[in-house]
């Protein structure tokens, strides 16, 4: 991205060429291949998409000669694709995402340190067996644990529950730790991307999950309270989801922590697990909506559905 000279906006450029030749000298030894999938800006990238590129890193991953993949992604929906590909890929070559919070036109521009230490983890034989990585500001984060944590910061993409696996320091890529989530491959010829987010806050009711089902959603995620529990006013609306088999998903809007059947009252975790409502570990509403997308592109059945989660 650079500022826009009428507008003073940051806008989409094609400067993959001008970024490459700027920092081979930092990358001995490392021969790069590169192509361009689209210059949307990320707000537009659509499960569609992301499966395209799935499919495109899928068939980078099987040559021989490639023995790392780096994707360069604006921050907004990074660590939705970055999931989406963990989630879909089984390989042990290195898969990274990056970005770069700073505009190509602003001092401090962080993309090619971004990068160079992408390339440098992907050229790393440790990096190995690790999952989809995100590298920004010199930390590296697993796909599933990482999310954007403030709108302007370099160092917003954290795992919060369970710190980075590792950082580049100079040319020395370190690993401190394994990701802690065991691998689940979920890899269908289509997604169901008609599936919403609804938060649940004091007081919310029935109507958009009612809005929802009655403009024929797929799936539902539901953003609870804390450990995961929802207002009584929206079970009519989750009962009338389940009974048209439509799977819920729940997560919770805390930052940290997974939601349990702790509760047994009217809606709480206990209540809505006895109705059938599938309960997610560890994951955001935004990451347990690709997840779900994936899993109904395999299959329709509840039972099989709650067994992915």
């Amino acid at each position: 991205m650079e500022k826009h000279k009428e507008t003073s906006k940051a806008i989409i450029k094609d400067n993959q060429s001008e970024l490459l030749k700027s920092i081979s000298s930092e990358l001995k030894g490392i021969d790069l291949l590169a192509m361009q999938f689209s210059l949307k800006p990320s707000p537009s990238i659509t499960p569609d998409d992301m499966l395209e590129i799935a499919k495109i890193v899928k068939k980078h991953i099987l040559n021989p000669e490639i023995d790392g993949v780096v994707i360069t992604h604006g921050t907004d929906t990074l660590e939705e694709t970055a999931y989406f590909l963990d989630l879909y890929l089984e390989t042990k070559k290195p898969v990274v995402l990056t970005g770069s919070m700073r505009n190509f036109s602003e001092l401090g521009f962080d993309g090619l340190s971004n990068l160079v230490s992408s390339i440098l983890v992907a050229a790393n034989d440790e990096s190995h067996h690790m999952g989809v990585l995100v590298m920004l500001n010199d930390e590296i984060n697993a796909a599933a644990e990482v999310t954007k944590t403030h709108t302007l910061s370099l160092d917003t993409f954290k795992s919060m529950e369970f710190g980075p696996l590792g950082i580049v320091d100079q040319d020395n890529v370190l690993y401190y730790r394994q990701p802690h989530y065991s691998k689940l491959t979920l890899a269908p010829n289509h997604v169901v991307s008609q599936i919403e987010i609804v938060k649940a806050y004091t007081g919310s009711s029935s109507l958009l999950l009612n809005l929802l089902i009655d403009h024929g959603v797929k799936g539902i995620i539901i953003e609870s309270l804390g450990r995961g529990n929802v207002p009584p006013q929206m079970v009519p609306g989750i009962v009338r989801a389940l009974e048209q088999n439509i799977p819920v998903v729940l997560t919770s809007r805390c930052p940290k922590g997974r939601v349990l059947d702790s509760y047994g009252y009217e809606g709480g975790g206990h209540h809505l697990k006895q109705l059938g409502v599938i309960f997610t570990q560890n994951l955001s509403s935004h990451k347990a909506r690709i997840r779900l997308m994936l899993a109904l592109g395999l299959t329709q059945d509840l039972n099989e559905i709650k067994n992915l989660f």
